[in-house]
C-alpha cells in the first residue's frame, strides 16, 4: 500500500484494512516507481489548489507525495499530516536536510482537535484504513467551498501491489462512503491501480 494513515486505535468502524500500515515497512513509501502509476502532476492536476493556499497531505506516511508536490508548487503551504509518530519522525529528518522546504509536519490528532482549515486535501490510499470519526475528522478539515481528492486502490484480481482487494472499498462502496459524510462526490477518473473522486464542502 502506499500513504501510512489508518484510523485512531480506539476507531476502527468503518476501516477495511484489518491493521495499520507498519512503520517498519516505511521504505516501500518512498519508492519513487509510486510515481509511475499515480503521479504528482496528475494530482496536482485534479486539485488545482489556489496559489498560495494550504493543501493537506492527510496520511502523508514518509512524505514522499507532499515533498513533491511542495517542489512542484512552492507556493503552497503544504502539511504532512500522519498519526504514527514513526512515519512522522521520517518527515522531520526529511525537513531537517531541506530546512526552506514548505512542508511542515502535522500530528493528526493533534490536527482533528485544533483545525487548521485548508482549501485542498489529498487523501491518497488512506481511506480503506480511515475509521468514521477519522474521515469525518479529515473532511471537516476543509474550508467552505475546498475540494478533497481521494484516491485509493481499486479492487482488480490482476492488481500484483497494494493491499488485498478484500481490504479496500470498490469504486461504488467508497463514493457512498463519502457521500454518507459529503453531499458532493464526483468521480475524477481513474489512475492504473487507483480510482479517484473529488469531495467538496
Amino acid at each position: 500500500m502506499a500513504h501510512s494513515h489508518g484510523a485512531h486505535a480506539h476507531d476502527r468502524h468503518g476501516a477495511r484494512q484489518p491493521e495499520r500500515f507498519d512503520p517498519a515497512r516505511a521504505a516501500v513509501l518512498d519508492d519513487p516507481e509510486r510515481f509511475t502509476y499515480v503521479a504528482p502532476d496528475a494530482l496536482l492536476a485534479l486539485l488545482d489548489p489556489p496559489a498560495g493556499s494550504t493543501l493537506i497531505d492527510f496520511g502523508t506516511g514518509t512524505g514522499l507525495y507532499a515533498f513533491a508536490i511542495a517542489q512542484r508548487r512552492p507556493d503552497l503551504r503544504v502539511l504532512a499530516v500522519d498519526e504514527q509518530d514513526a512515519m512522522l519522525g521520517i518527515v522531520r529528518e526529511k525537513l531537517a536536510a531541506s530546512p526552506a522546504s514548505p512542508v511542515t509536519a502535522v500530528d493528526a490528532a493533534g490536527l482533528l482537535h485544533a483545525p487548521q482549515r485548508a482549501q485542498r486535501i489529498l487523501a491518497l490510499n488512506v481511506l480503506h484504513e480511515l475509521g468514521d470519526d477519522a474521515l469525518r475528522g479529515m473532511l471537516n478539515l476543509l474550508e467552505p467551498g475546498g475540494v478533497a481528492l481521494v484516491v485509493d486502490w481499486r479492487r482488480d484480481p490482476n492488481r500484483t501491489i497494494g493491499p488485498p482487494n478484500d481490504h479496500v472499498y470498490s469504486e461504488g462502496e467508497a463514493r457512498e462512503r463519502l457521500r454518507s459524510f459529503a453531499p458532493h462526490v464526483t468521480p475524477a477518473g481513474a489512475f492504473a491501480y487507483h480510482y479517484a473522486m473529488l469531495v467538496t464542502r
